[in-house]
């Protein structure tokens, strides 16, 4: 199922889920990209157009891979049209009842043999998992990419309880294939990187609401001084302070004090100061 015409069903066409419709169909694969709306579909393949027309970055795709990528993605609000899929990955929002409604669905829509992959940051696979039937729950991993898709190389490969040998070998080579870096994690609340990472910017915000100081200066000095490509409240612009409080929450309950959102995250998000997309944030 990891060769080059495989089947890839994606749910959910925002930022992380387009791209990775867009990063299997760079690879060769044919795509359908399933949400709720036509409309919201169609914005959707308006913003991969851009990325394409941007250019993917060198060493990861050629222009050549890339002009007819787009032609291999097509679109459906109906999980009903799942049912030729080898592989589904859900990259839908960060919520669990919202996840395991999709997972009910496409376990009933889905072929026995088909691999389901969530692309979740936070929720235990095994948690998912439990929302398909006992028979489907060897063939069930998670995949958890990294935005922005198209330039990011990381996924984690998370088993679940059940999930088998076989199921993580296809994932993983699957992931290769796509041009992905795959490294295997123990199924954990948040996993290995954004535990690191939501420490990390909890510390950040602490800083800014102790006065120690500025967003700008604290991602001037994670740049220069750490080697980041982006600071913290660079990264919190861009991929939304709302879904990296939804992140802490969660992390929150599972661990404890060490990840308690700071009271100047809630009122930032609160104040609808989420970044980018909302037109205003830490640094927008």
């Amino acid at each position: 199922m990891a060769e080059a015409k495989a089947k890839i069903g994606v749910v959910g066409a925002g930022l992380m889920g387009a791209e990775i419709a867009l990063v299997h169909a760079l690879a060769g694969h044919e795509v359908l990209l399933c949400d709720r709306s036509n409309e919201l579909l169609a914005k959707a393949m308006a913003r991969l157009k851009d990325v394409v027309e941007k250019g993917v970055p060198r060493g990861f795709w050629s222009a050549e891979a890339a002009e007819p990528a787009l032609a291999r993605i097509a679109t459906t609000p109906e999980l009903q049209r799942f049912a030729d899929r080898d592989i589904v990955v859900e990259a839908v929002f960060e919520n669990e009842a919202i996840k395991a409604d999709v997972f009910k669905t496409l376990d009933r829509a889905c072929r026995a043999d088909v691999i389901f992959a969530t692309n979740t940051s936070s929720i235990a696979i095994s948690t998912l998992a439990s929302y398909v039937s006992e028979a489907r729950r060897p063939l069930f991993i998670g995949t958890h990419y990294f935005s922005p898709v198209s330039r990011m190389r990381l996924v984690e490969i998370i088993p679940a309880f059940d999930t088998s040998e076989p199921t993580i070998a296809t994932a993983t080579a699957l992931m290769q294939a796509i041009g992905k870096t795959p490294i295997r994690v123990k199924d954990v609340v948040g996993f290995a990187v954004n535990r690191v990472l939501t420490a990390f910017l909890i510390e950040a915000v602490k800083l800014v609401e102790e006065g120690v100081a500025t967003p700008a200066d604290i991602d001037l000095a994670c740049r220069l001084g750490l080697g980041h490509p982006m600071g913290p409240f660079e990264l919190m612009d861009a991929v939304s302070s709302s879904l990296a409080l939804e992140v802490m929450e969660i992390l929150f309950n599972a661990y404890g004090e060490r990840f308690r959102p700071p009271a100047l995250m809630k009122q930032t998000v609160k104040a609808g100061r989420t970044g980018r997309r909302a037109g205003k944030g830490w640094r927008v």
